[in-house]
């Protein structure tokens, strides 16, 4: 089994999700992915006060060629690092785990237009870190505490993730 935790920062208007970056960890923490939207409406969301405040400024810059790339590149990019080669998952299907996963499930299968569209070897759900907790009986008080300067960097959000899944599960209490 491959398990990797992800996560989105996205601007969000009641109607639409639009993707600005996306960070993914591996379950053994090894491996990594973390890039930025270039193709999004910047303008518009750097016009969000919140996102001012508390994504942006944990990115790089928009000169940061290597990072920010197109919807497409970014995609197809998920793909390989989730080992689903040609519709095939190399290694299994991928068990995927977010916070509050609803919307990142929304805003990853939107990188490939609707969940019917989802590639071959693609989950079509992504498991919660919340509705585990709840299953648990932990409550999120009891979690690792993430450092304040890097809540809402895509990576480190999914990094962290992973930190307190794999407290939930025993592994590094």
């Amino acid at each position: 089994m491959s398990r990797f935790y992800y996560d989105f920062e996205f601007l969000e208007d009641g109607s639409t999700i639009m993707p600005l970056s996306i960070g993914i960890v591996s379950f053994d923490g090894y491996s990594t992915y973390y890039a930025g939207f270039s193709d999004v409406d910047h303008v518009r969301a750097r016009a969000e006060p919140w996102l001012a405040k508390n994504v942006f400024p944990k990115m790089p810059p928009m000169t940061a060629k290597r990072f920010w790339k197109p919807k497409a590149t970014i995609a197809q990019e998920v793909l390989g690092f989730f080992g689903i080669v040609r519709g095939v998952a190399q290694q299994g299907v991928p068990e995927l785990w977010a916070d509050h996963a609803s919307y990142d499930h929304v805003a990853l299968c939107q990188l490939y237009g609707r969940m019917i569209d989802l590639p071959s070897g693609m989950p079509m759900f992504t498991m919660d870190l919340q509705q585990q907790l709840v299953a648990t009986g932990f409550r999120r008080a009891e979690l690792p505490v993430q450092d304040p300067e890097t809540e809402h960097h895509a990576l480190e959000d999914a990094l962290h993730l992973r930190r307190c899944h794999r407290w939930v599960l025993g592994l590094d209490q």
